[in-house]
């Protein structure tokens, strides 16, 4: 089959590799029909994410049709619509219980301390192949898989494979509520989710920050405010929006990759750290394999934290989904500790939040169909990396379209009948 490999830094192919097979009693082979690009892939070709293993498939987000299963998988047949949350879990361990399934105790090989485990990272995250590929072997399928109504296309649903879960996670963490004014701190695919799930919530005002215009432009047409940090010093922004006191929230969907301005007078704020910026980078990505302004490592790795504690009010709440991988070393914990400000992070607990977002989908409260901003054929995805590492215009968030056969096309999920809120019913007219 042909999948999206890794390998090494700067480096990805689509490549043939063998087709996967049912290793364990509760494996499903899921035939995958969407994929889509994350930021976080992109960490593991700059080099901000290290343990890769060479020839490891990527991608965690995914939308296909289960082709076989073992025998204890009692809950999914062949032929079952499903999405693919991103992280791993067993569902039996006290930790999938209480709802923390990105920490199970089952699915790390190194063991219950070993961390979460996702598709198509590192060997610490469990070592799994991922799903930008014609076919995936997805472990704990009886828990993971998620089935799908036919009501959501698959457009839709591949960004309930991770993105939308993600940004719920980031508005929860910073405990969005009724009336709060909220601050994104990125204007990426999650930061783009988390403008619709912040006001699912409750939110009064919300405020993105970034410097890229077609996200900021993206994030204006959902009625969100927009600051461009290459145009205005954000901090000062944020408060003088807020009349000098900053937001009650601040979700950080940026993490490890952040950028400084590029001009303007947060650029001319900020230049006095330009060694300890220059410190931060050489830690976060000591291996670095640029090709031209593709691939390169973002030149300030803590300035979306620095910023978020800034922008916050006091005793305000910040909710961290932006990823920082082990090696991050540092986070103004001092500013934040004399503004008593609670401060959240984590990976997101994908399981537990997929099939209440597949309902709201599905029902219309929800429609993530804006955020797919590129669909790319599945021999164009290298091509599609590098367009999407770019930032280039048009490419906030990447869909590849591996294969037609039982999906539901872009825009023909609304045409599928009534059952949204359920997984029941198959309506054979709109496949494909």
């Amino acid at each position: 089959m042909k999948a999206v490999v890794w390998h090494g830094t700067g480096d990805i192919r689509l490549d043939e590799v063998p087709d996967p097979e049912i290793q364990d009693r509760y494996d499903a082979i899921v035939r995958i029909t969407t994929s889509a690009i994350c930021g976080t892939d992109i960490h593991f070709v700059r080099g901000t994410m290290p343990g890769m293993r060479e020839g490891r498939i990527l991608g965690h987000e995914a939308v296909g049709v289960v082709e076989e299963v073992g025998p204890g998988v009692r809950n999914l047949r062949a032929g079952d619509r499903v999405v693919v949350p991103s992280t791993v879990a067993c569902g039996a361990c006290s930790y999938c219980r209480a709802g923390y399934y990105a920490q199970c105790d089952n699915a790390n090989p190194g063991g219950p301390r070993a961390g979460t485990v996702f598709f198509g990272g590192p060997e610490a995250a469990g070592g799994l192949d991922g799903l930008q590929a014609e076919y995936a072997r997805v472990p704990f399928a009886h828990v993971g898989l998620v089935p799908l109504p036919d009501t959501v296309d698959d457009n839709q649903a591949v960004l309930l494979s991770d993105i939308y879960p993600t940004a719920w996670f980031g508005a929860e963490l910073a405990e969005v509520g009724d009336g709060d004014t909220v601050a994104i701190v990125g204007a990426g695919p999650v930061g783009q989710a988390a403008i619709a799930c912040a006001r699912l919530r409750g939110a009064g005002r919300i405020i993105v920050v970034d410097a890229v215009a077609d996200r900021l432009d993206l994030a204006g047409r959902q009625h969100a405010e927009t600051v461009d940090f290459d145009s205005e010093e954000p901090v000062e922004a944020v408060l003088e929006l807020t009349g000098g006191i900053g937001v009650d929230r601040v979700i950080d969907a940026v993490g490890v990759d952040a950028r400084r301005p590029s001009h303007g007078p947060a650029a001319e704020a900020l230049h006095d750290q330009t060694r300890q910026f220059a410190h931060e980078r050489a830690e976060a990505a000591p291996e670095q394999n640029p090709d031209g302004d593709t691939w390169v490592v973002g030149d300030a790795p803590s300035l979306a934290a620095r910023w978020s504690v800034r922008m916050v009010a006091k005793a305000g709440t910040i909710g961290t989904v932006g990823v920082y991988p082990p090696q991050i070393q540092h986070y103004p914990f001092g500013e934040a500790f004399m503004k008593n400000l609670t401060l959240k992070t984590g990976n997101c607990n994908h399981r537990r939040y997929v099939p209440r977002l597949v309902s709201l989908v599905g029902s219309g409260t929800l429609d993530p169909t804006p955020l797919v901003t590129r669909w790319s054929g599945f021999g164009d995805a290298v091509a599609a990396y590098r367009a999407f590492d770019r930032r280039e215009a048009g490419w906030t968030k990447v869909a590849l379209g591996l294969d037609d056969r039982g999906a539901v096309a872009p825009g023909m999920g609304e045409e599928a009948g009534t059952g949204a809120a359920t997984t029941a019913g198959s309506h054979e007219g709109n496949a494909g």
